[in-house]
C-alpha cells in the first residue's frame, strides 16, 4: 500500500489546524495534501481506488469521524512523524528522547500519558536537527530558544512558529520542488555552488527575522542561526534518505541474486 506523505510545510499547516489557529480544519488540510499528491488520479476518475490503496494512520480516522485529538501518545507522534518526507522515527528512539536525552526540554506528558502539540513539534525538530547536529548541540539550541518547557519561562520563539518558518523557507528555496535548494542566478563574485547556497539561505533567514520586531537583536540573531541550521539539516535529511534507499536496494539485490 502507498504511504500518505506530507511535506514539512503541510505538516506545519496540519499542526496549526490542530491548534485552532489555521482557518482550516485538520481534515481539510489533509484532504488538500492528498489531492496535491493524487491530482492525476482525480483527473482520471481514480480517486476512490487511490484512497483505498493509501495507508492512513489511526489518528486520521479520528479526524474523519470529526474527533479532534487533545493529546498524542508516542505511537501517535511516530505515526504522524513518519508521514513527513525523509524522516525515520521509531518509538524506541522517541522513548529515549522523552525519558533521557531531551527530558528537560520536553517535560512530562501534559494529559495523562499524552503529549501536547508543542512537545510533538519539538520531537519533529529533533528528528530534523539530528541530521547535522549531535544531541548536546541540539540541547544547547533548545536552551537558548525554548528553555525547559516546564520552567515557566516564555520561549524566544514558540516551537510551532519555528518549525513552520523553516518548513516554509525550505519550500521557498526549493523552487522546482526537487528537494534540492536552488541557486537560480550565477554570481561571479562567488566561486562555487556551496557559497551560492549559503548566501541564499542567509538572505532568506535574515529577511524573515526582521519581521520578529518584538525580539532583541541578539535573539533575532539566534533565531536566524537556528533557521540556517534547520534548513541545512532538512537538506541533509534528504541525502540521508537517498543514501539509505540505495543501500537497501543494493542489499536487497545482493540477497536476491544469491537465491
Amino acid at each position: 500500500m502507498e504511504t500518505f506523505t506530507l511535506t514539512r510545510r503541510e505538516m506545519a499547516l496540519f499542526l496549526r489546524a490542530l491548534s485552532g489557529t489555521c482557518g482550516k480544519s485538520p481534515l481539510v488540510v489533509l484532504q488538500e495534501a492528498w489531492i496535491r499528491a493524487h491530482r492525476e488520479d482525480l483527473e482520471q476518475g481514480k480517486s476512490f481506488d487511490a484512497l483505498l490503496s493509501t495507508l492512513l494512520p489511526q489518528v486520521f480516522e479520528k479526524l474523519v469521524k470529526g474527533q479532534k485529538p487533545t493529546g498524542f501518545s508516542l505511537r501517535d507522534i511516530v505515526s504522524l512523524g513518519n508521514l513527513i518526507e525523509y524522516t525515520n522515527f521509531s518509538v524506541t528512539s522517541m522513548q529515549n528522547w522523552v525519558k533521557r536525552d531531551f527530558k528537560a526540554y520536553l517535560g512530562t506528558p501534559k494529559a495523562g500519558k499524552k503529549y501536547s502539540l508543542d512537545q510533538m513539534v519539538l520531537l519533529f525538530m529533533i528528528e530534523d536537527l539530528k541530521s547535522s547536529l549531535d544531541f548536546e548541540s541540539i540541547r544547547q539550541l533548545f536552551e537558548m530558544l525554548f528553555h525547559p518547557l516546564d520552567g515557566g519561562s516564555e520561549p524566544v520563539i514558540h516551537p510551532l512558529q519555528l518549525y513552520e518558518s523553516y518548513s516554509a523557507l525550505f519550500e521557498e528555496l526549493d523552487e522546482n520542488n526537487d528537494q534540492l535548494l536552488d541557486v537560480p542566478i550565477h554570481d561571479g563574485s562567488l566561486r562555487n555552488h556551496d557559497a551560492f547556497i549559503e548566501q541564499r539561505i542567509v538572505q532568506k533567514t535574515e529577511h524573515f527575522v526582521k519581521s520578529l520586531e518584538h525580539l532583541k537583536p541578539e535573539e533575532r540573531e539566534t533565531v536566524r542561526n537556528v533557521l540556517i541550521i534547520a534548513l541545512i539539516s532538512v537538506q541533509t535529511a534528504f541525502f540521508h534518505s537517498l543514501s539509505r534507499r540505495y543501500w537497501n536496494a543494493t542489499l536487497f539485490l545482493r540477497h536476491l541474486r544469491s537465491l
